[in-house]
């Protein structure tokens, strides 16, 4: 699988950050860098499977899919 970068949280500086990235070569789709959930969050969210890790993004950096950015 290729990705590429795509852009990052508006308000992050360099660095560690939420991101999106496209995968470039391979099944369509996207690639989310995000902060882990905490327990008590995670055990909110429903079906995640053993091989999946649910994340945190700032709206701004997925905002831009709908917008056309």
């Amino acid at each position: 699988m290729d990705i590429e970068f795509m852009w990052k949280d508006s308000g992050s500086g360099t660095g560690d950050c939420p991101s999106l990235s496209r995968v470039t070569e391979g099944p369509a789709g996207y690639v989310v860098v995000g902060k882990q959930l905490d327990a008590e969050t995670l055990a909110k969210v429903r079906q995640v499977g053993a091989d999946e890790v649910a994340v945190f993004v700032p709206a701004n950096v997925l905002d831009r899919l709908r917008d056309g950015n």
